[in-house]
């Protein structure tokens, strides 16, 4: 019996197939090589928000060490520059401020910074830099800045802080949407007590001297102006945000004499054209930094014009603002008249008070 077998033949022929990627570049930069993974989702929006999100591929691709952090995703590529730590000072030992200035980095100049403050190192204290440049618990949209604002090169200071308090400062940056950084380095400074040194000398000339202290007419030329024979010198030295001030009272109305029982008047006035009179005239004003230290009429006359010295506190010098080293010096002057009793006992005690406005 015989059988018939068919044979038949199957022929697969395989034809390569060239794909070709379309990766993204421009003139700057090329990738070569991305994936998604199950799906990649693109941004959502609302009118209320706005998600910038991409699902896929990720996983533990995120290199780390002591010294850098290399994140992984379309966000991490997005974020702004970390700015490095800011200056942070206190050249003028303020006690209630410090100066600061943001370090951009390499952030575009529309870039925006927030800035973080501690007086902990951010172990339980944190708070922010208002836009006002003081110090607040919550960090709003108006309290990012552009480095301008802040100050630039030049920078702010930063106010309303505690006296001899260290504080710590650190910045992060934003360029548009999704770029926000971590916070930066930081950096350190601290505030001093409030201080207010203040200093007497008397003598003819510009230096340190030792109480007690007398300033000396030698004898009173009648009809005409005798200068004292050595100045009052004041050292005045604040940190007072306000400046200092100093005043002057004498313990009579004038040049008092116990064994006449007369006094040479204290006035406000031109002595060459008052028949007798006593005041005091301002001689020199300087400072070390700060100030200026000023003369305050009618003390600050030239010629032969005086202000008063008597029983009422006066100013006699000021400053508005702090002031390191502040030097200042004042003579008396006074004017008798032929018939004016004669007396060795014409004598004034002095009283100088200096205060600080903090």
């Amino acid at each position: 019996m015989w059988f018939k077998i068919t044979l038949a033949l199957l022929l697969v022929v395989l034809v390569p197939t060239v794909v070709f990627a379309d990766y993204p570049a421009s003139s700057k930069y090329q990738l070569h090589g991305y994936g998604f993974g199950s799906g990649g989702g693109g941004d959502s929006a609302s009118t209320k928000y706005r998600i910038n999100a991409i699902s896929g591929e990720n996983g533990s691709n995120e290199l780390s060490g002591n010294a850098f952090k290399l994140g992984a995703g379309l966000n991490f590529a997005q974020q702004a520059d970390v700015p490095s730590a800011p200056t942070l000072q206190n050249a003028d030992n303020n006690y209630n401020k410090l100066h600061f200035v943001v370090n951009p980095h390499q952030n575009a100049s529309d870039a925006i910074f927030a800035l973080a403050v501690s007086t902990d190192d951010f172990v339980s204290d944190t708070r922010y830099v208002q836009n006002d440049n003081t110090i607040g618990l919550a960090l709003g949209a108006e309290d990012y800045q552009t480095y301008a604002a802040w100050g630039g090169a030049s920078g702010a200071d930063l106010v309303g802080l505690d006296a001899s308090t260290t504080y710590y400062l650190k910045a992060k940056a934003m360029h548009g949407d999704f770029t926000e950084t971590g916070w930066g380095p930081t950096a350190n400074a601290a505030t001093v007590a409030p201080s207010i040194s203040f200093d007497i000398d008397v003598s003819s000339s510009d230096e340190e001297t030792d109480p007690p202290f007398t300033v000396g007419f030698g004898s009173l030329v009648p009809n005409s102006v005798n200068n004292s024979t050595s100045k009052v010198w004041i050292d005045l030295t604040t940190n007072a945000a306000g400046g200092g001030r100093v005043y002057v009272a004498g313990s009579n109305v004038g040049l008092a004499s116990a064994h006449s029982s007369y006094v040479i008047p204290a006035l406000t006035g031109d002595l060459s054209t008052s028949a007798e009179g006593y005041g005091a005239q301002t001689v020199s004003l300087a400072q070390g930094s700060g100030g200026p230290i000023s003369a305050v009429s009618p003390y600050n006359g030239a010629d032969a014009n005086v202000g008063r010295i008597d029983t009422t506190i006066r100013e006699i010098f000021s400053t508005a603002n702090p002031i390191n080293a502040g030097r200042a010096s004042f003579r008396l002057m006074a004017k008798s008249t032929q018939v004016t009793p004669a007396a060795t006992d014409y004598t004034d005690t002095l009283t100088l008070i200096a205060s600080a406005s903090f």
